[in-house]
């Protein structure tokens, strides 16, 4: 059927439309892995002047818009699908996962209302269903897809409050409400706290020990003190990998302080909960079983596009109560399944479930353990030949992070040597500081990944370490002098 009117393309010159793009896509995946894996600075104005010649104003070719944007993307940006991006939690997409994301685009379905989207609702609640099995969670747990780990947080304090104060929907917030989490944990929790009214002063960061784990000690420090201020405790997060250092919380004892102070245990696994489907891995999240509620990632090790967040909480009662509403424009429910808006954060929302259920019923859960699993190797890999080099690990992590430093060196070397490798476009690695130690910071996080580009990351830091010790002032080396290591590029930062 021909096109009737000015923003329908018709099905023939979509196809071709759809075509170009693809072949730009696979244009680009073939020829990542040999250009650099980032600009050597940010080409603002370039990037700017270009824009400009685009005022909206008439029609323009959509496959030559598409060809200049994929060109710009490929040469001002941190290509996260190349094989020695060894930065945050940004993996390479599979391509069941891209294939997902187009048939999610073109049919385009409404979940916030179940009656509009059954097959969609039911496909992303046989993903989440299947997660919460291997993560040992009771059966019965529900959930969403979130926009991310951030989102899927939110979704636990929220819930975490509901449980606590029966006045809270509709009261508010009650003043001395406070909540604890790892001084690792991604701060998320700061935003969070000030998003629902609690306050960026509820959220106590607990120290952590020697490996980089909450201290359980400190925290039952902490929380005595908040008791003796009139503070309300109301949740705990337990984090399973945390950004900085991969370090894993020590989830059996902290479920056991939860149950035994009547908290809220919320377990943060954004990235390290996907090593629930290997057989080998998942005991490192024992404990993770008697969660109250858990987020997870699916695109950040299980290799999804981005954005695929998960929250699963046992307690349904608690999480339609928190999201609950009801007005006469929507659908009636249908009965025996609730609709998705009355359990979540959003209201309208994409179908982000589908890149992640074809993914896994294409590839089989076989295959995403074996490549958990092989990423570990690499990760150990990359740990030894570093040893090997003359640096010093100072994360003790059984994940695939791996944190090295020059203890004799202060935060604008370690600064200089990360700008080196990422500037140098051979490695992207970022900065970290564990224990107020400057450190460089390398994840394992692309499944295409090989032993290969270890050994190209092992050269580019050596070769690094040299330009950066030739350059650097004595002075530098040796203390704290220069500009903080968070300011420069190829930053860790918290918002992986």
């Amino acid at each position: 059927m021909e096109h009737t009117g000015p923003l329908d393309l018709g099905a023939d010159e979509g196809a071709r439309l759809l075509n170009t793009a693809v072949d730009l896509v696979v244009r680009h995946a073939r020829h990542v892995a040999g250009g650099p894996v980032a600009p050597p600075e940010p080409g603002t104005g370039a990037l700017r002047a270009w824009l400009a010649g685009y005022d909206f104003t008439g029609a323009a070719a959509a496959e030559d818009v598409l060809e200049e944007v994929v060109g710009r993307l490929c040469a001002w940006g941190v290509h996260t699908t190349h094989p020695r991006y060894f930065g945050l939690f940004n993996p390479t997409p599979t391509w069941w996962g891209v294939a997902g994301e187009l048939v999610a685009a073109a049919f385009n379905p409404q979940l916030a209302a179940y009656s509009h989207a059954p097959a969609a609702v039911e496909i992303e609640r046989h993903v989440l269903g299947f997660l919460a099995a291997r993560l040992g969670l009771p059966a019965g747990t529900q959930g969403s897809f979130t926009t991310g780990g951030a989102e899927a947080n939110l979704t636990a304090v929220i819930v975490a409050l509901t449980r606590r104060f029966p006045g809270y929907a509709r009261s508010g917030v009650p003043g001395r409400a406070v909540l604890y989490a790892s001084a690792e944990s991604h701060l998320a929790w700061l935003k969070i706290a000030h998003m629902t009214g609690l306050g960026r002063d509820a959220v106590r960061l607990v120290p952590v020990d020697a490996r980089h784990r909450l201290d359980p000690a400190a925290l039952r420090e902490l929380r005595a003190a908040d008791l003796a201020a009139g503070r309300e405790p109301f949740l705990l997060v337990g984090t399973a990998g945390t950004t900085g250092g991969g370090a894993l919380d020590p989830l059996p004892e902290l479920a056991e302080l939860a149950r035994g102070w009547g908290l809220h245990f919320h377990v943060d696994a954004a990235w390290a909960g996907a090593i629930a489907l290997s057989e080998r891995l998942r005991p490192l999240l024992t404990g993770i079983e008697r969660a109250d509620s858990v987020t997870v990632d699916a695109h950040k090790w299980l290799s999804a596009p981005m954005g695929a967040g998960m929250f699963l909480t046992p307690h349904a009662g608690a999480l339609a109560e928190s999201f609950h509403a009801a007005t006469s424009y929507m659908p009636a429910e249908t009965d025996g399944a609730p609709d998705p808006y009355a359990t979540s954060v959003q209201w309208s929302r994409r179908f982000a479930g589908l890149k992640v259920f074809l993914a896994l019923a294409a590839a089989g859960l076989p295959a995403y353990a074996e490549q958990l699993e092989r990423d570990v190797r690499l990760g150990e890999l990359l740990a030894a030949r570093l040893r090997e080099e003359g640096w010093k690990r100072v994360n003790d992590s059984p994940l695939p992070v791996v944190c090295v430093a020059d203890p004799h060196a202060g935060a604008a070397w370690h600064a200089a040597v990360a700008e080196h490798v990422v500037t140098g476009g051979g490695a992207w690695v970022s900065l970290v500081r564990l224990a107020g130690q400057p450190a460089i910071r390398m994840c394992v996080t692309s499944h295409r990944t090989g032993e290969e580009d270890v050994e190209a990351l092992v050269r580019a830091l050596s070769e690094a370490r040299a330009a950066a010790g030739g350059a650097v002032d004595a002075k530098v080396r040796t203390g704290e002098t220069g500009p903080d290591p968070t300011l420069r590029p190829g930053r860790t930062g918290r918002g992986s």
